[in-house]
């Protein structure tokens, strides 16, 4: 578990970003997750925290995941908040993470792709993006007010009111996705933009691998109940206990607006 505290001295209103992330590579042989929260340089209160899930073989859906990351690190270092568009950073993100992953194929040992998570805080506004089935969580207090809706195959028969929420978790194609970084088709993300970010709300990123165990409920009540780091490490520890020792890797950032004591 890695745990993080970002202020945000120049906001009159004053709060800080208390942020976690934790990884554990479940009952599989290979860990290909990657999460990390990095906090710019230069600009207090601004952060990116991402969430990728690779696939691919032992190596080929690490090496996505990798590429993902770097990626990442890699532009949000060249980043300039309040002079560069930061919606526009994430879609380059999305465009240049698919880009290497596909560079990475020609010497991968299998077709290697990855999913996307990904929410850049700037002040009180949250830019996110995502491709696949990790998710991102929006959290008021205990409250869900919005998540992510995966791209996946279950999700769409869902959106089609032919599978309920709960018989999509057991469909035997649950984790046949629609859409991620890395396939022959380009990705088609999807985007959304939080105004108005206030003290007590949370922003989470996660795998299936961790999702899969919970509901919104109990995901806002652990969020809102405890510490990003010690939130992060229930959350890990029950979804070990209820995947029964047939659990996937997952990975999850946490960060929560927490006011300046």
């Amino acid at each position: 578990m890695d745990d993080y505290s970002f202020g945000m001295t120049r906001n009159p209103i004053g709060f800080r970003l208390s942020a976690a992330t934790g990884i554990h590579r479940g009952d599989r042989a290979y860990q290909q997750d990657q999460v990390q929260i990095i906090g710019h340089a230069r600009v207090p209160g601004c952060l990116l925290g991402l969430v990728a899930d690779g696939m691919g073989g032992k190596s080929g859906g690490r090496k996505a995941a990798d590429q993902v990351l770097l990626t990442a690190q890699q532009l949000f270092e060249r980043y300039v908040p309040g002079e560069e568009d930061a919606a526009e950073l994430l879609r380059q993100l999305v465009s240049e993470a698919h880009l290497m992953i596909r560079l990475t194929a020609i010497s991968a040992e299998e077709e290697p792709h990855s999913t996307l998570a990904a929410y850049l805080v700037q002040g009180r506004r949250c830019h996110w993006i995502h491709s696949g089935d990790s998710r991102i969580y929006h959290f008021r207090g205990p409250r869900m007010l919005t998540r992510t809706l995966d791209q996946s195959y279950v999700q769409r028969l869902v959106d089609e009111g032919e599978l309920t929420e709960q018989e999509a978790l057991v469909h035997p194609q649950s984790n046949l996705l629609t859409g991620c970084l890395g396939t022959v088709q380009e990705p088609t993300p999807v985007e959304s933009t939080i105004e108005g970010l206030e003290i007590g709300d949370s922003l989470l990123a996660c795998s299936d691998g961790l999702w899969h165990y919970f509901t919104p409920a109990e995901l806002g009540t652990v969020l809102h109940s405890l510490a990003p780091r010690e939130a992060a490490e229930l959350l890990i520890n029950k979804a070990r206990q209820r995947a029964k020792g047939g659990g996937d890797n997952l990975s999850l950032a946490i960060v929560r607006i927490d006011p300046i004591e």
